[in-house]
């Protein structure tokens, strides 16, 4: 199948390229700069220089596609650059729904984020849920995909492992927010990537929202250690209360000097786990990777 992606060298992108390749699929990616396509798949794919806003980008690279693989997404905005969660996941959604209609092409696979819903308190959420309704709306045969934190190997940008790795390696202590309870379900690149690209083979996809979650629960607190533990460097922990991580946040995000943003911080509070798992497994046909940290994920 010719399929047409965007996001496609970011952190989950290059995983999911490499999948759809892998399955013997013939890819375009929209990218702003080609240095960033990773070698392996440089001569591979076919690139179109261009970015959400550009829309002969977006002509050019769905020219005869039959499917769209819309990744794109930001967990910090920059707003003096004008990249805002408003401006990529909604504006950015809509040009590329858009772009699918006039093409013609109908298949369209969408990666929004758990927790993702109406009433949704971080602007990443309330925008993914936006983005998600123009999909919806739009006439296309889609398929959603809200993947909890992923990990694992991936291709250029941080994963929240990586995040909090870096964190880790410059703190004088390992900090630990809060009384780090809060619930994820990590989910492998591997396992993101196969349900992009099977869900292009199986038809009872159309129309369905499929979170997408690790096998298993796991607490941030825990996942701290395991990254200590891989990084090797053993130091004591310290957990610091939210009300005074709150006020770091606000204090530092004002000089642009904070290493996470309010919007993280109210998404990590409220935790992210699949209510049914087994669901996503069951109509993919995939085995569960368990949760764990290599060296090269750190």
């Amino acid at each position: 199948m010719r399929v047409f992606v965007t996001g496609g060298t970011g952190y989950v992108g290059v995983p999911v390229v490499r999948e759809l390749l892998r399955r013997g699929h013939s890819v375009t990616l929209l990218a702003r700069d080609v240095s960033r396509v990773p070698n392996d798949i440089s001569g591979l794919v076919h690139v179109v220089v261009g970015d959400l806003a550009d829309s002969t980008a977006l002509q050019i690279g769905m020219n005869q596609a039959e499917a769209v693989v819309h990744l794109v997404g930001i967990i910090r905005e920059n707003r003096r650059r004008g990249i805002t969660m408003q401006a990529v996941h909604v504006g950015g959604t809509a040009a590329v729904v858009e772009a699918a209609r006039r093409a013609k092409v109908e298949r369209f696979l969408h990666m929004s984020a758990l927790g993702a819903r109406v009433g949704a308190i971080s602007r990443y959420h309330k925008t993914k849920w936006e983005a998600e309704t123009l999909v919806r709306q739009s006439g296309l045969k889609f398929t959603i995909f809200r993947p909890s934190v992923v990990f694992g190997p991936g291709g250029p940008g941080e994963s929240f492992v990586q995040q909090l790795a870096s964190v880790v390696r410059r703190a004088p202590v390992v900090p630990i927010l809060g009384d780090g309870h809060f619930l994820l379900q990590p989910v492998h690149t591997r396992t993101v990537s196969a349900t992009f690209t099977v869900a292009l083979e199986i038809d009872s996809t159309i129309g369905e929202t499929f979170d997408v979650g690790g096998p298993a629960v796991v607490e941030y607190g825990e996942i701290v250690r395991r990254i200590v533990d891989v990084i090797g460097k053993r130091r004591r922990s310290l957990h610091i209360p939210l009300p005074i991580i709150e006020a770091f946040v606000r204090g530092a995000t004002v000089f642009g000097a904070s290493p996470l943003s309010m919007d993280q911080l109210t998404m990590l509070k409220e935790g992210s786990v699949v209510t049914n798992g087994e669901r996503l497994y069951r109509v993919f046909g995939l085995e569960p990777i368990p949760f764990h940290i290599a060296e090269g994920d750190v």
